[in-house]
């Protein structure tokens, strides 16, 4: 016996159609959506300030194709979507409902709306205190209050911020009965979790070797047949395009992820306890995770407006393109002073696009005054001139600030269909319990590095990678499909020769973590993104790119690793 859990939404504007492809396509039991990107709490803040919904409503859309089969079925649906108002969400499904001629039991989780109460303003990453005034302040929600409102007889859970795992583990807790202390099982729906929260980046999707994936343009969303003991089999249903693999599943395993110590509310998960199997053409088995007890603290977002931006990118072609960068500056500053400005970014990329970003307390001063000052150049600048972006108005930006809070002082609850339901018992919240920390394997054998002649090739021949951003950290995950390439990889790929190959990573910190049971390693560049990805003036802000960066650098690799 398994748990089908099913996911649908990667990130707020995923494909509208998923929902119904994973009801129709095959079993399930219970459909998942992740819309809650650290950067989505801030545009869903910017919605309620103009009069709009604080929650996802693409949900709705996507619900409406599958209430009455999820209903008809027993399909239990599960999202985030909630947002900022899981409680205007919930009486959105129920109107919605109504219109079809329906009556679903409708749960929503709150209490992860820390807004206006009194917090620590401690930056977790920095330690750095905040002295502006939070626009939200949400704590990521465990598993607990999900399974919950699944017990209490709900056929839809909306919750407001929990962790994305949370709708996997849910689920799991609900079928399975875990208690705080079957740690083990909770860490592999945590994993399995992880796996599926992106939607379609477990089945090939900006995959680094996509390539190998078949029919990408037709890539089925991600299921996850969850066991009992907390392994799962990743998989998707028959005919859809994409691919599951163990480097699909390992891919994903490695993005946005910090240590191997993976935190959450319901159990520390150990990352280097996990072991990949093939079960099959595209399922791939996930066990032997091991869990530890979860900290005493939750992770708060907190997002605040920082001011406003503005960007103008001009373009350099031809001949002498860097001094043309400098007389191009030359003539903006002249107009303008670039000190005027609380932060300036210029960035001239190897295509020739200079990108100049400015922020300001006053809109007006990185608005018209700015953009007007570039175009005014127009015919007094770098022969050949021309610009990507017309003069406007600057636009506000938030930051994102990650706090940390006593979970104790965090109190979920749940209704349904409109009435709350008891608080759970205290002894099964996911407090703290007593127990060993586990243990993760020993050191794999080394493979002897390959004699012979050594190569000039990139490293993306024989490494995949994946990227992301993590407040204002990027993450870097790099992985190799046999142990001898990775033991060449983890000897040769350290902190200092990522900067050498990066040089725009040299002033900054970076840790390695090494996970030599997916035979990959994980990179934390801390301070890339500044203060997170609303606030970055990165053409790149969430990182994306990073790794496909690495991936075409030039490294001496010994001939016999090649493919």
């Amino acid at each position: 016996m398994v748990l089908r859990v099913a996911n649908c939404s990667g990130f707020y504007g995923d494909r509208l159609s998923a929902a119904k492809e994973m009801v129709e396509g095959g079993p399930i039991d219970v459909l998942t959506g992740d819309w809650l990107a650290e950067l989505t709490m801030l545009i869903l803040a910017g919605n309620r300030l103009k009069g709009r919904p604080g929650y996802a409503p693409t949900f709705l859309r996507q619900l409406e194709d599958v209430l009455g089969p999820c209903l008809d079925r027993g399909i239990k649906i599960v999202t985030n979507a909630g947002g900022l108002d899981p409680e205007g969400c919930a009486e959105a499904v129920h109107e919605l409902a109504a219109r079809l001629g329906l009556s679903p039991a409708v749960a929503h989780v709150t209490g992860d709306d820390l807004t206006g109460r009194p917090l620590d303003l401690v930056n977790a990453d920095t330690g750095e205190r905040l002295t502006a005034t939070p626009l939200t302040a949400n704590a990521y929600l465990g598993g607990r209050p999900i399974a919950a409102a699944l017990s209490a007889g709900a056929d839809v859970v909306v919750t407001g911020r929990v962790t994305d795992a949370a709708l996997v583990t849910g689920p799991g807790i609900w079928r399975y009965g875990w208690g705080p202390d079957d740690l083990d099982p909770l860490a592999g729906s945590v994993v399995a979790g992880h796996v599926i929260e992106c939607g379609c980046q477990a089945t090939g999707g900006n995959y680094a070797f996509f390539q190998d994936v078949p029919d990408l343009a037709h890539c089925g969303f991600p299921l996850a047949e969850l066991r009992a003991d907390g392994s799962a089999v990743i998989t998707k249903h028959p005919g859809t395009g994409g691919l599951v693999s163990v480097g699909t599943v390992t891919a994903q395993l490695v993005y946005e992820l910090g240590g191997p110590r993976y935190l959450g509310p319901d159990v520390v998960a150990r990352f280097d306890t996990i072991t990949l199997s093939d079960d099959g053409p595209d399922r791939v088995l996930i066990s032997g995770v091991r869990g530890e007890p979860p900290p005493e603290t939750l992770k708060v977002a907190v997002n605040y407006l920082g001011g406003y931006r503005n960007t103008m990118t001009l373009v350099l072609t031809g001949l002498d393109v860097a001094e043309k960068a400098r007389v191009a500056e030359e003539a903006i500053w002249a107009r303008i002073p670039r000190e005027s400005f609380d932060q300036v970014d210029v960035t001239l990329t190897e295509s020739g696009l200079l990108r100049i970003t400015v922020m300001d307390a006053d809109p007006r001063r990185a608005g018209r005054a700015f953009s007007s000052a570039v175009v005014e150049t127009g015919l007094a600048s770098y022969p050949g001139f021309y610009g990507l972006t017309p003069p406007g108005d600057a636009s506000p930006y938030g930051v994102y600030w990650p706090v940390l809070v006593p979970a104790s002082e965090v109190r979920p609850r749940v209704f349904l269909n409109g009435r709350e339901l008891p608080g759970p018992d205290p002894a099964t919240t996911g407090a703290p319990v007593p127990g060993a920390r586990a243990a993760g394997p020993g050191a794999p054998e080394t493979v002897p590095a390959p004699a012979g002649d050594v190569v000039r090739v990139p490293l993306g021949r024989i490494a995949g990678a994946r990227s992301g951003d993590k407040g204002g950290n990027a993450n870097l995950g790099v992985w190799t499909d046999t142990r001898a390439r990775y033991d060449w990889l983890a000897a040769h790929l350290t902190s200092d020769a990522l900067k050498q190959l990066l040089p725009a990573l040299k002033d900054h910190h970076i840790d390695r973590h090494d996970l030599p049971n997916l035979k990959a390693l994980n990179f934390v560049v801390h301070g890339l993104l500044g203060r997170g990805v609303a606030a970055s003036p990165r053409m790149d802000p969430q990182a994306k790119a990073l790794g496909e960066e690495l991936r075409a650098r030039p490294v001496d690799l010994p001939e016999a690793l090649l493919p």
